[in-house]
């Protein structure tokens, strides 16, 4: 069993739990990521708030023979890289033996997205269940996140309401969803008719499971705030019973949502906004889901394009 994280770890941790207020997924990898560090430095009896970049270099190499993919291996440098500039803000190192250091490459994989037929067959699905609340709830999730691209913890952070302490909400009367997306940034999103239809039917039946106190727009049948491993469960049940090949989580019809609006649009700075990309760059990345969209009606279609 790895050893305990060493009180100035833990501290940091609680640092991004509370200012930064790091998603809880994040939180874990983050603190794995410390862990790992703590136990190479004491492998080498090396002081963490000692350490070179050579030492840093030398445990990155460490956690590859460990087995660690290129992905693994950057959130553990962007964890210590956290570390030591929160502590060079403490005064505590003098400075960042991380700073310079890059991750080994990987090849990027390309977002999965449902085919639009797909997308909008699972939108359709009613939810199997005897309960006609969380049957509406759950249809509602589904035409909310490919309607507006949201983020699982984007959904899940919305109220019923506008207020000053509301994460996000929806306003039916403009058919916007205010959200706090990364980095605590706010956004507007169109919702779709479907989706505002699909919500109304869940606000008339929201009184029969809510709590009186509870703020969430989604709540479990508990009456709180709906987790967002609740809603790729429900999502997971909703695929199977649309007859979808593939496993559906919320994030593939965040990755559907796009790639479906720059295929008939072409707007990749509108899809950016609606995204809440900080960089294009990130963006560009459906511009080669819509180039295989492309590629298929060509060879589908072109004469000179067909295999034997």
């Amino acid at each position: 069993m790895p050893a305990p994280l060493a009180p100035a770890l833990q501290a940091f941790l609680q640092h991004l739990r509370v200012e930064r207020r790091l998603a809880p997924r994040t939180l874990a990898m983050y603190g794995d990521a410390l862990g790992w560090l703590q136990q190479l430095a004491d492998d080498e009896a090396v002081a963490l708030g000692q350490a070179q970049a050579h030492h840093i270099r030398g445990w990155a190499a460490r956690l590859r023979e460990r087995g660690l993919g290129p992905r693994s291996i950057a959130i553990a440098l962007a964890a210590w890289r956290g570390l030591y500039k929160h502590w060079g803000r403490e005064r505590l190192v003098t400075h960042n033996p991380v700073d310079g250091i890059r991750p080994p490459k990987a090849p990027k994989p390309l977002p999965k997205a449902l085919g639009v037929d797909d997308a909008v067959a699972l939108a359709q699905q009613m939810p199997r269940t005897e309960h006609p609340a969380l049957a509406a709830r759950d249809h509602a999730i589904v035409e909310l996140l490919y309607s507006s691209g949201l983020r699982v913890g984007e959904l899940t952070g919305l109220d019923v309401a506008a207020s000053t302490t509301a994460a996000g909400w929806v306003d039916a009367a403009d058919a916007t969803a205010h959200v706090l997306g990364k980095g605590r940034k706010r956004r507007s999103v169109p919702v779709g008719g479907p989706a505002l239809q699909a919500l109304a039917a869940w606000l008339a039946l929201r009184g029969t499971l809510a709590r009186p106190d509870e703020p969430a727009l989604f709540v479990s049948n508990r009456g709180t705030r709906l987790s967002d491993s609740q809603v790729r469960t429900r999502l997971q049940s909703l695929a199977r019973d649309a007859g979808l090949a593939t496993g559906v989580h919320p994030h593939m019809l965040r990755h559907s949502f796009a790639s479906h609006l720059l295929q008939s649009s072409g707007d990749l700075r509108a899809v950016q906004e609606l995204l809440g990309h900080a960089s294009i760059t990130t963006t560009q990345v459906y511009t080669k889901l819509d180039f295989q969209h492309l590629a298929k009606a060509y060879d589908a279609a072109h004469p000179r394009a067909r295999r034997k």
